[in-house]
């Protein structure tokens, strides 16, 4: 959805505006689905085995579609949810006049804080990085969860809490693919240049523009129309760069993968103005493969350092951690819960 209709929803226009902007939804089914599916099916060997199977493939490319199909709930769910797609990086470099990618406030409170210093508030300039971030927390914990499953599993000796512990691994594992697709959409949403700029849907007749890049709409014809005509699985497997988990933390690791993105807005637009993205111009359609690549190796590198980072974490109440369990400790208690 364009961003202009998603600010427009926040100030409290009628929903009615939200259906008639659908087809603008960040990379479209086509792109979503495509990031999903080639970042699951990319992920090492040596990772767990329920992540590899076509059914896994198949749940993270529908599920990576999932936040946009359910655009259009109402007042109070979209005008919340719906700035976590995108977040306007200025011509500084930084979120409309406010902090850069590379020195956010830790939490969104103080990211609302420090924007609002300057004028403007999380809603307007959007929270992109915070989805990200937030996603990638939540599915270390996933992981973890299922690492203590995993130790718990063999070494439990009442006939009921293993029968237990092993129905919540299969529901753990069918969330597991879950999360990773519903955050998938926003790492995706993060290879779109158009997500990550001021700049978002046209250059803007409000900017200066001596290059006369383009006043049209054309964030929707292109994450949409061009991206199903044009990208397909096959043809970003091709173009998909090899793993490079990043060592970092995970904000830093964020900022630096969407700065990476915008950094390509004016690529974009220079396309654009030569006609690149025509019918079925090479000069674009190398652009648009990138681009979802991008997003596909993103997820794919993030999940691994997820389940890398969950390799001695805690879970349940009172917490356990993977280590304690692999040496004995009753995993049952803690993760049916002692309330």
């Amino acid at each position: 959805m364009s961003k202009l209709l998603r600010r427009a929803t926040a100030s409290g226009l009628t929903l009615v505006l939200l259906a008639s902007a659908s087809q603008v939804w960040a990379w479209g089914a086509t792109g979503h689905r495509i990031i999903g599916m080639t970042a699951e099916q990319s992920l090492p060997a040596d990772m767990p085995a329920f992540l590899h199977t076509p059914d896994a493939i198949e749940i993270v490319g529908e599920m990576a579609r999932e936040p946009d199909r359910f655009k259009g709930s109402g007042l109070t769910h979209d005008s919340n949810r719906d700035p976590g797609h995108f977040t306007d990086v200025d011509d500084s470099g930084r979120i409309l006049g406010g902090p850069a990618l590379d020195d956010l406030p830790p939490t969104r409170a103080l990211y609302d804080t420090e924007l609002r210093k300057v004028g403007v508030d999380e809603y307007k300039a959007g929270y992109l990085p915070y989805s990200i971030v937030d996603g990638w927390q939540h599915l270390v914990k996933d992981f973890t969860y299922w690492r203590i499953l995993k130790a718990a599993i063999p070494l439990e000796r009442n006939a009921d809490h293993r029968a237990w512990l092993e129905r919540d691994l299969v529901r753990r594992e069918r969330t597991i693919l879950n999360d990773i697709g519903y955050w998938g959409h926003f790492i995706g949403d993060g290879s779109q240049p158009m997500h990550v700029s001021e700049h978002f849907n046209g250059w803007g007749k409000d900017f200066p523009n001596p290059n006369g890049y383009t006043l049209d709409k054309v964030h929707g014809p292109f994450e949409g129309a061009f991206v199903r005509q044009n990208v397909t699985l096959e043809s970003v497997t091709a173009v998909l760069p090899p793993p490079t988990p990043c060592t970092a933390m995970i904000e830093v690791c964020t900022a630096k993968y969407l700065e990476a993105t915008e950094a390509a807005i004016i690529p974009f637009y220079e396309l654009q103005k030569a006609g690149g993205f025509v019918g079925s111009d090479p000069r674009g359609v190398a652009f648009a493969n990138a681009r979802v690549a991008a997003g596909a190796a993103q997820l794919r590198d993030l999940t691994i350092k997820a389940w890398a980072a969950s390799a001695h974490g805690s879970a349940g109440y009172p917490a356990v951690s993977v280590d304690q369990v692999k040496g004995g400790a009753d995993a049952y208690g803690p993760l049916y819960a002692e309330d």
